[in-house]
């Protein structure tokens, strides 16, 4: 499956991102993609897309990651609501053990 998602490069604590579509089979830090389609870096905020050809590749049935999907819903190229990128939160586990040291 083809999937289109953020690729790392840049030196050491100086993060910018292509935007690639990919095998989803491929590892991120593999450097094997197929087109570039953008570009986005965190420092200025700076996000650049080839609106046209994300386009051409979703109609061809590419998926998005959840990040450039929140992305391109802020550019209004794609409609929807945005992702939770972020992972859930796991609950709290209760230890009785505790309190029953506290006593």
């Amino acid at each position: 499956m083809l999937k289109i998602r953020l690729q790392r490069i840049g030196r050491k604590n100086d993060p910018s991102f292509r935007v690639v579509l990919t095998d989803s089979k491929n590892s991120a830090k593999s450097g094997k993609f197929l087109e570039i389609v953008g570009t986005y870096n965190p420092k200025n905020g700076e996000k650049a897309f080839k609106t046209e050809r994300i386009k051409h590749w979703l109609e061809k049935g590419a998926k998005l990651s959840d990040t450039v999907h929140n992305f391109l819903v802020d550019r209004k190229v794609v409609t929807g609501k945005k992702k939770n990128s972020l992972p859930r939160k796991k609950p709290t586990k209760k230890r009785k053990d505790l309190k029953i040291a506290a006593k």
